[in-house]
């Protein structure tokens, strides 16, 4: 595992094959950190479904109202919901969508990332300046490599558990 500089604002994603580091961008986009931040200290991404999974671009999740594959879950909903908190304005960036980097879901609508992110695959510069970049990948990113593929998934992949790596400090 990736050496964790600063716990508060570092996210760490379980997935079936091991752990996925995050490093979160709070000088970059301060309103989507905090709302990822409470969404993991909820507990509200725990068993959410990667309901988007395309080849060659990135791996998407985090629909809290519609994911959750131990509660409710319905795959032909899963990637239309978002959780309780407000949408967020948009915080662009001149940050490249990179392999390994994080950015934030949402509609036609700049301002409407709420709980949905996803995960780069490989270099996406054309979404560079249209969606928000909040963390990127400083390990585990050959577990993201593994999730299963298709629009949805026939059979998808989960967030077992989502944590603030503070909070995972405080409790071990």
């Amino acid at each position: 595992m990736a050496e964790i500089k600063d716990p508060e604002n570092t996210l760490v994603i379980t997935l079936k094959g091991g752990d996925v580091v995050i490093e979160m961008l709070t000088d970059v986009a301060p309103k989507h950190v905090e709302q990822i931040k409470t969404l993991a200290r909820g507990g509200e991404y725990d068993n959410v479904a990667f309901h988007r999974v395309i080849e060659g671009f990135m791996a998407q999740t985090g629909d809290v109202a519609n994911g959750d594959m131990e509660d409710g879950f319905n795959l032909r909903r899963a990637g239309t919901g978002g959780s309780e908190l407000p949408n967020l304005p948009a915080e662009f960036s001149k940050i490249p969508f990179d392999r390994g980097m994080v950015g934030m879901a949402r509609s036609q609508n700049p301002n409407s990332g709420n709980s949905q992110f996803f995960i780069m695959f490989k270099d996406g510069h054309f979404l560079n300046g249209q969606y928000t970049v909040w963390g990127r990948v400083i390990s585990g990113m050959e577990h993201v490599d593994a999730i299963t593929r298709g629009e949805p998934p026939a059979s998808p992949d989960r967030m077992i558990s989502v944590r603030v790596a503070a909070d995972a400090e405080a409790s071990a």
